[in-house]
């Protein structure tokens, strides 16, 4: 079966013989010119003179002299014309970011009235009630004045409200504001493309015969569909006189089927308009053969493009052929499926081969003309890096950069600047916590980075600014030679489109808002899109539905086949109602359905293989509803459908068991803690852990101690204290900017500790008064502590720029300090007079354990909050500001990993009171836990249940029998800990697991 254009090219041929060189041939894209030329040389047999080829927009602007204005132009005239006509009101003026959403409206309606040849000052009469409508539109059918009528109900019964008067306001200007549009565009010399078609239909070009040049040949307009009341007037006119032909891309599946909306523009064009096809009359293309369609059903928006990399495959011998023009095509009615498909498309196979001879894969050639855009480049990300930048710096009084912006820019991609200058530049903001990086800093590292962190001040400024920023980019990319071709395209589209802006800016408005200029910029670059390049005559072509026209293929695979996207049920946002809209002839959503409906069953007519495919999973922007246009066809085609389920497989990984054997270096590095070593290596220095071996590096360390952290560590998780204490894995420092809960009970601890340090200083015995006197310094030690945590420095040592403008989290993060604070003051005042004895006091013992037969020692260590005393009672105090608990179940089930019964806390304090016992010879001091959350409502002693279920505290009568018990299971657990046999076990409690920084190290 002849392709739609093979025809078009031998019947040319055939009628202008060698005249065919003075004919102008109009598609409505480019994508159609090498095919008719590939047919046309086909059709000739020898060298020939080419006729002309020209988009239909590209074709109509021969007939003025005057430039199309660009979208900015526009925007720019009609903010001053719009301004202007305020002014005459007596009204305030609007500022261009507000004006830039309505002005795109507008343009859109104005733009839709001079395609279609609408009276705008008609259009945009005031109507205020039906006897109006009536007295001014008397030329309107019953019809048409009923759907004004519902229109404008609501604004003639008296209850407008405010925003309807401003519409009927706005919309009282709108003849003025259309007249004086395009004057001022003229008066400029330049115009509109709409206005152009206007003037054109009406026979008012200014180069009215700008076709004579066409005369002895024909103009011809070749698959063409959907035309606007211009381009019917102008055809009309062409083919009246005879200068014109038409091809149309017909079949009477849908040309004698009124029911068919598919045919609805091509019956109005050849059957009311009269414009004759010259291929004739309609034929039964679409159910000449009978054709096997498949249908695939995915599960995903973007899984769709995984269904080509088999399929496709299957299809490659096709391209075997030297002339493999139209064999397979890939229409994305989703464009945004374009990176996708790309990705996925396979890019070799193997060609069928003669017997004897040997399989080479070959390249398949790719052509994708729909534009790769900027949008998906690294390009656009630095771009939008840039303005966010810009944005924060036009917006505060300082002049820093957030630090997350900052760490962006350094691992951008096409950035390249050095590891160690990037590397030292990441050390300086961790080290000195620098939430805000000020811009001398930034500029130090060299001179891309001074020109990306340069402040503009200026609307031209920065847009020069990002242009050199570009140009630089380029020009170290192109040094380095890592610079693809499309990376090139899209610079180079870049720095053009802002060069249009720039210009546009200095000839409108120079001294426009930062701000609204940085909006413009990113709207400037966002449409960008390069074609990439490819044969458009050979391979794979990829391209959109639009593109897709006059166009056919062998195999089509269509991709958004959902319905919502094939037909689109989005329309662009307009001022003029739908009930005027269908009044006046202007386009409505039925217009739009019957336009994709073209498209789609023409792709059927002269296809061998189809391919449809939908993503099946309803999400925000598919409902997982096939097109109806597939169910039409399932109904009324007779076709074989073949439907297929793409199931990707679903599981659920189940936790490794990591077990790490104690032998090798880990042996050593553990037996480490039970005697003074010559090891060959260092436990306070982070190593690798590869196996069961560890690095060292040759230094020599004294015997390390065990802290309450480290054997509460290993009975949480056995693994985690390998990480941690052997392996000595250190977690990354990283920047406090949302501070965590560690560093809200470091700086309460802090400020306790001074609190009371300062008091113990005059008197260590505390009473009632000295602790409401001394509670007026508590917001300078917070200050003071936030210093010490966050920078590990005094806050008299700070540099000035941190003396102490708080952001709003960290005065929330103060006021929590305070507050908690004041929660253990209000306890402590209750309690008082005590004696202070001692703060954050640090102890150590010798504790013996048995290993492996022999006796050993090991260095356990604490440090504790607070030790007082009280009516001859001295307690261990702890102060905790987490979600601990007071009560436990027995102290079997705290050393028992298996239990999910343990408490942390408690362990800790019976582990600071048997230290503090053992290393000052002391017995009966009273462990107890300030816990923050509970000790308002229960007290600070810990608790345990009877069987009876009676709670029971932890007061002196049952202390000592408990720290008996507690020191043989503590010597029972640190025996294991050191028993070589015994390996470092995952926990089987997995909630264990669920803040521990090791996760991703034991597959957990």
């Amino acid at each position: 079966m002849k392709a739609f254009l093979k025809e078009v090219a031998e019947d040319l041929v055939g009628r202008l013989g060698k005249d065919l060189h003075h004919a102008a041939i109009v598609f409505n894209n480019k994508r159609p010119v090498a095919y008719l030329q590939q047919h046309l040389a086909a059709a000739i047999g020898k060298p020939f003179w080419s006729p002309s080829f020209y988009t239909i927009q590209e074709f109509f602007s021969l007939s003025t002299d005057l430039q199309i204005a660009d979208g900015f132009t526009q925007f720019f005239t009609l903010l001053q014309q719009y301004n202007h006509l305020l002014v005459q009101e007596n009204a305030k003026a609007i500022h261009p970011d507000v004006f830039y959403p309505i002005a795109r409206i507008i343009l859109s309606d104005f733009a839709q009235i001079d395609n279609d040849l609408v009276d705008a000052d008609k259009l945009f009469e005031e109507l205020e009630d039906i006897a109006v409508i009536e007295k001014n539109f008397q030329h309107l059918s019953p019809e048409q004045q009923a759907f004004l009528e519902q229109f404008w109900t609501s604004f003639s019964t008296g209850k407008q409200k405010n925003y309807q008067e401003q519409f009927i306001r706005m919309w009282r200007r709108m003849p003025k504001l259309y007249h004086g549009f395009h004057e001022a565009l003229r008066q400029n010399g330049q115009t509109t493309m709409a206005h152009v078609y206007r003037k054109l239909a009406r026979g008012r070009a200014e180069k009215p015969g700008f076709i004579d040049a066409f005369e002895q040949g024909k103009l011809v307009f070749a698959g063409f569909n959907a035309l606007s009341n211009a381009e019917a007037a102008i055809f009309k006119r062409w083919n009246e006189e005879e200068k014109a032909l038409f091809y149309f891309d017909t079949d009477t599946y849908y040309m004698e089927d009124d029911t068919q909306e598919a045919g609805l523009f091509l019956r109005k064009n050849i059957q009311r308009l009269g414009l004759p096809n010259a291929l004739g009359a309609s034929r039964p293309l679409i159910k000449s053969l009978q054709k096997e369609i498949k249908v695939f059903k995915t599960q995903g928006q973007t899984a769709q493009a995984k269904i080509l990399q088999k399929e496709l495959e299957e299809d490659y011998p096709m391209l075997d052929a030297q002339d493999n023009a139209g064999k397979i095509a890939l229409i994305l009615a989703d464009e945004s499926l374009l990176l996708p498909v790309l990705q996925t498309i396979p890019t070799h196979y193997s060609p069928e081969v003669r017997q004897g001879q040997e399989s080479v894969a070959q390249s398949v050639n790719l052509n994708v003309t729909m534009g790769y855009p900027l949008l998906a480049s690294s390009i656009f990300g630095l771009a939008d890096l840039w303005l966010t930048v810009q944005a924060q710096l036009a917006k505060g009084k300082k002049d820093t950069v957030y630090h997350k912006d900052v760490e962006a820019f350094l691992s951008h991609p096409l950035i390249g600047i050095p590891q160690e200058q990037r590397h030292a530049l990441q050390q300086e903001i961790l080290s000195k916590q620098l939430i805000e990086v000020g811009l001398p800093l930034l500029k130090g590292a060299g001179l891309l980075s001074a020109l990306f962190f340069t402040k503009g001040h200026t609307g031209s400024a920065v847009i020069n600014h990002l242009q050199e920023v570009f140009k630089q980019v380029l020009e170290q990319q192109l040094e380095e030679k890592t610079l693809k071709q499309t990376e090139v395209d899209l610079f180079i589209a870049t720095i053009k489109e802002l060069n249009r802006l720039h210009d546009t800016l200095a000839q409108f408005a120079s001294h426009l808002p930062l701000p609204f200029v940085l909006s413009l910029i990113q709207k400037a670059v966002q449409g960008i899109a390069v074609p990439l390049t490819g044969e458009p005559l050979q391979g794979v072509q990829v391209m959109g539905l639009l593109e897709s026209r006059s166009l056919d293929f062998d195999h089509v695979y269509i991709l958004g086949v959902n319905e919502g996207i094939l037909p689109q049920i989005n329309v662009s946002p307009s001022f003029i109602p739908d009930s005027i809209r269908r009044a006046y002839g202007l386009p409505v959503i039925e217009n739009q359905d019957a336009i994709s409906a073209y498209m789609f069953y023409r792709l059927l007519q002269r296809s061998r293989k189809i391919s449809l495919v939908y993503n099946g999973q309803a999400d925000d922007n598919t409902t997982g509803e096939p097109s109806r246009f597939l169910r039409q066809l399932e109904f009324e085609s007779g076709y074989q459908f073949k439907y297929y389920n793409q199931l990707q497989s679903v599981s659920t990984e189940h936790p490794k068991t990591m077990d790490v054997k104690k032998e090798g270096d880990i042996l050593k590095r553990l037996h480490a803690y039970l005697k003074h070593t010559d090891l060959k290596d260092t436990l306070d220095t982070p190593v690798e852990n590869s196996g069961n071996h560890i690095a060292t590096n040759g230094a020599k360390e004294l015997t390390p101690r065990l802290s309450a952290t480290a054997i509460t560590t290993y009975m949480n998780c056995p693994v985690q204290f390998f990480f941690k204490y052997i392996a000595k894995i250190e977690e990354p420092e990283e920047l406090a900017e949302n501070l965590e809960a560690n560093n809200i009970g470091s700086m309460l601890h802090y400020v306790l500790e001074c609190f009371y340090g300062e008091l113990k200083a005059e008197s260590p015995y505390i009473t009632p008064e000295r602790i409401t006197a001394q509670r007026k310094h508590l917001d300078r030690l917070s200050k003071a502590a936030f210093a010490k945590v966050m920078y590990g420095e005094e806050q008299s040592a700070l540099p000035p720029e941190k003396h102490l403008v708080h952001n709003g989290m960290q005065q929330v993060v103060l006021a929590i300090v305070a507050e908690y604070a004041d929660v253990i003051l209000d306890h402590d005042l209750t309690e008082a007079p005590f004696t202070i004895l001692g703060l954050e006091n640090k102890d150590e013992i010798k504790f013996g354990i048995e290993v492996s037969g022999a006796q050993h020692e090991i260095t356990l260590h604490g440090i504790i909050d607070r030790i007082d005393q009280k009516n001859g009672t001295t307690r261990v105090v702890d102060y905790k500001t987490g979600r601990d608990e007071l009560q436990f179940t027995s102290l079997a089930d705290l050393f028992d990993i298996t239990s999910g019964k343990q408490n942390k806390a408690l362990v800790q304090t019976l582990f600071y009171t048997y230290v503090y016992e053992q290393s000052r010879g002391m017995s009966g001091l009273e462990p107890n836990l300030y816990l923050i959350r509970k000790m308002r409502k229960e007290g600070t002693l810990f608790q345990f249940s009877e069987s009876r279920g009676k709670k029971i505290q932890l007061q002196a009568e049952h202390l000592e029998g408990l720290k008996q018990n507690f020191s043989e299971l503590l010597k029972e657990k640190l025996e294991e800990l050191f028993n070589p046999e015994i390996p470092f076990i995952h926990t089987p409690v997995m909630e264990n697991c669920k803040y521990c920084p090791y996760t991703s190290l034991c597959g957990h």
